[in-house]
């Protein structure tokens, strides 16, 4: 999986612009930034979403990072501090700018954050109540950076997106199979 790294990094840098923003903060889209910042921390997470099918080879679009963390205890304070280092700031559709609460990232929910790198989606579990515990043993070691990121395999993906309602998936859903064919075929 190794052989991904110039794909991600070429990815990343192509979708290097300038974002608006609720904030008065300038924000960059950089996503290797905000991977190789939750790496550099000792941050136990896995990739998901749009990011993870691109580093598996997938040609699908996605303008932000998705991450399933670890909720211990030690590891949300650890997310929390790196979230703070970032800037981060949530996305919400009235452009209400809110911080960051510990408490709240500790939680069964859903955080969508506006960082200065861009738009980190920080979830406690994913389609079907999947947690960081139930999907590790569904995830590939990819190294990026000196550093490994565990990423929630290709195949886990397309079963997970073929139980979504949401249109996006579906989309992506023939994408990400034909992926998956080739890549069984090698």
């Amino acid at each position: 999986m190794s052989g991904f790294l110039p794909m991600i990094t070429w990815y990343v840098q192509l979708w290097s612009l300038e974002m608006p923003t609720s904030s008065e903060i300038p924000t960059v889209l950089d996503l290797s930034a905000i991977l190789e910042g939750l790496l550099k921390a000792d941050i136990k997470f896995i990739l998901v979403g749009g990011l993870a099918a691109v580093v598996q080879g997938s040609p699908v679009t996605t303008m932000d990072v998705d991450i399933v963390h670890n909720r211990s205890s030690e590891n949300i304070s650890k997310l929390f501090a790196f979230l703070k280092s970032i800037d981060a700031t949530y996305r919400r559709p009235d452009n209400k700018v809110i911080g960051l609460n510990e408490e709240d990232i500790s939680g069964m929910g859903h955080f969508l954050f506006t960082t200065r790198f861009g738009p980190l989606d920080v979830l406690a579990f994913i389609e079907q109540g999947k947690a960081y515990e139930d999907l590790l043993e569904h995830t590939v070691e990819i190294e990026f950076r000196s550093h490994i990121i565990r990423v929630l395999n290709l195949k886990t993906l397309v079963e997970l997106k073929k139980a979504s309602r949401d249109p996006k998936d579906k989309q992506r859903l023939i994408v990400l199979e034909e992926t998956l064919r080739q890549m069984n075929e090698d």
